[in-house]
């Protein structure tokens, strides 16, 4: 694994998802997350994905399969009310999928 992609897909998706939640809460209600936030969310995850991307380095489309399948993981603990952790757990496979050598069997 290269250490050194982890740690920059790990910083640059969890800035980018947070400073577009911050956006996000400014500009809507709560309601508006409460009734749309199963379109928003996995579209901004997506986003901040092709945003980390491009300033990595990495292949976008690449990316965002990864991204996708980590966001996957992640619903499991939106449906225990965990939003937040379940977004750290994305972060930390997004960056590990991205990271790994190819070639690389998983650990």
């Amino acid at each position: 694994m290269r250490a050194e992609v982890f740690w920059r897909v790990a910083v640059v998706q969890l800035v980018a998802v947070a400073a577009l939640a911050l956006v996000l809460a400014l500009v809507f209600s709560h309601g508006f997350f409460d009734s749309w936030g199963w379109l928003v969310g996995p579209l901004a995850w997506l986003g901040c994905a092709w945003i980390t991307a491009r300033v990595v380095g990495l292949d976008p489309a690449q990316t965002l399969l990864r991204a996708l399948l980590a966001g996957i993981v992640s619903v499991l603990a939106v449906l225990i009310d965990q939003h937040w952790l379940g977004l750290l757990i994305a972060v930390g496979l997004l960056a590990y999928l991205c990271a790994r050598t190819p070639g690389e069997r998983p650990a």
